[in-house]
């Protein structure tokens, strides 16, 4: 083989590399993701699966279509009695066990919740610290749980901005402290609370009952406490 063609096989050869890697860098697999519910979901799907388990025996909670704690918990037990994986988590297995099916429409946190953006996240870290910065961590999550719980409840607006700025529903924006710049920890706590982490079990009111002046709010039920804040419904 003369010198010109060793060059050209060799040149043939990286081309052809070249061409094979590019493919595989630009066409990723076609993964095909599943529809699950699981902690933060709400919805009739939701709903529907609590009344089952609750008929027959795995849940004592309130049928709310909110997928919480206790939702979590009586899933788990059915998935241990009918030999599943115990993660809480009700994927394909589950579904069929429970005799259900659901639709690519279901979201992990609620319809309204998945649009959000970053202006809206960011929007969100800074309520949480204007409101929750002496809060533990769990208590910075819970408050911005409760915002997101609001959006998705027809009782409130259906932005974020619309439920943080709707007037006098939190302090922070009546004295000004909405304005400041949130920390790490605030915007963690709102990503957390964004992918679903609700420690309030779907709550839509906090308040401190040091300070709190309204007897409506100590009227409302009380769903759990954390640190300063209780969290109602």
């Amino acid at each position: 083989m003369t010198k010109t063609k060793k060059f050209l096989a060799i040149l043939f050869t990286v081309f052809s590399l070249l061409v094979v890697a590019k493919t595989v860098i630009v066409s990723p697999p076609n993964y095909a993701y599943a529809v699950v519910l699981k902690q933060g979901s709400k919805g009739a799907d939701v709903k529907k699966m609590q009344q089952k388990l609750k008929n027959w025996g795995y849940y004592k909670g309130s049928v709310d279509g909110i997928f919480g704690a206790k939702t979590k918990e009586a899933v788990k037990y059915f998935q241990r009695r009918n030999g599943l994986v115990a993660d809480g988590i009700v994927g394909k297995k589950t579904l069929s066990a429970l005799g259900m099916s659901i639709s690519s429409s279901s979201s992990s946190s609620g319809g309204k919740v998945n649009s959000l953006s970053t202006a809206d996240l960011n929007l969100l870290a800074k309520l949480i610290y204007a409101e929750a910065r002496g809060e533990s961590y769990t208590g910075q999550v819970a408050v911005g749980a409760v915002v997101l719980n609001r959006i998705a409840s027809s009782s409130f607006p259906n932005t974020m901005s619309g439920v943080i700025y709707q007037p006098y529903a939190f302090t922070c924006v009546n004295d000004g402290q909405i304005n400041l710049t949130p920390n790490e920890t605030a915007k963690k706590a709102a990503r957390d609370a964004l992918n679903g982490w609700d420690p309030t079990y779907g709550a839509l009111y906090y308040y401190n009952p040091d300070i709190a002046t309204s007897s409506w709010i100590f009227s409302r039920k009380t769903t759990v406490v954390i640190g300063r804040h209780v969290f109602a419904i």
